[in-house]
């Protein structure tokens, strides 16, 4: 197991997938810590997962919009997707009724919106992580976000107790994201806006590595930056 990501200090935590299906590493602490470039909302080591399909692609299709315009979030192929609790715990925070934004590949859509970026963070937790779920996790003294969910999907509530695997909402675009993706990040405390990001690490999984080559299964540690992952069943349990 990966023991210390880079630039991390202690074990990190160690969660399963949450999502069934291949799904893409992107913004990986294993290739740079911040992640995400900065420590800001407790993301020091956060990651992000998007949905592909059997081919690896992002996206059921492209046109002239993929190109020059935004594109409708339902022709990418994590748009509503099940979310899954990566670990058991009690859900200590919901935030619902954000909008689901049209997703944007193009560089002449894609400008605007990182200008206004600044403002977002101004503007707090909510227009940045758009609807999320924070659970605090039950093996670890740590709390795990999931963040840019779809608008209404959100099936549990604080004070909910949760097992690892459960439904929890459905794969969106909100908050601070140009195309459906699952953002996820262990922190110290509830509030991200005053909480320290913690390193993870998940639990038995598949990985098609960036580039040329084969597969491999990984019993625990962090995906590389741009590889493919898909969540295994653990070690007795079939599949």
């Amino acid at each position: 197991m990966e023991r210390n990501p880079p630039g991390g200090q202690g074990e990190p935590v160690l969660l399963r997938l949450p999502f069934d299906g291949r799904w893409l590493a992107q913004n990986s602490p294993a290739r740079r810590v911040p992640s995400h470039g900065t420590d800001l909302l407790g993301g020091r080591y956060a990651i992000d997962f998007v949905g592909v399909d059997s081919r690896h692609r992002t996206a059921f299709s492209s046109d002239w919009r993929t190109f020059a315009a935004t594109e409708p979030p339902d022709r990418f192929v994590a748009w509503g997707q099940p979310v899954l609790a990566p670990a058991g715990g009690v859900v200590v925070g919901v935030h619902d009724g954000e909008p689901d934004h049209a997703a944007r590949r193009s560089q002449l859509a894609l400008l605007p919106y990182a200008l206004g970026q600044p403002a977002r963070l101004r503007q707090g937790v909510a227009p940045v992580a758009g609807n999320h779920v924070v659970i605090r996790l039950g093996h670890a003294p740590a709390f795990v976000a999931l963040a840019h969910l779809r608008a209404g999907s959100i099936d549990v509530a604080p004070g909910e107790e949760v097992s690892a695997g459960q439904h929890l909402a459905a794969c969106g675009n909100s908050g601070n994201s140009t195309q459906p993706h699952l953002h996820l990040q262990v922190m110290d405390g509830p509030d991200a806006s005053t909480a320290r990001g913690l390193p993870m690490a998940f639990a038995r999984f598949r990985e098609w590595p960036r580039g040329p080559g084969s597969s491999r299964i990984r019993d625990a540690g962090l995906p590389q930056e741009g590889a493919v992952v898909e969540a295994l069943p653990p070690d007795g349990a079939g599949g």
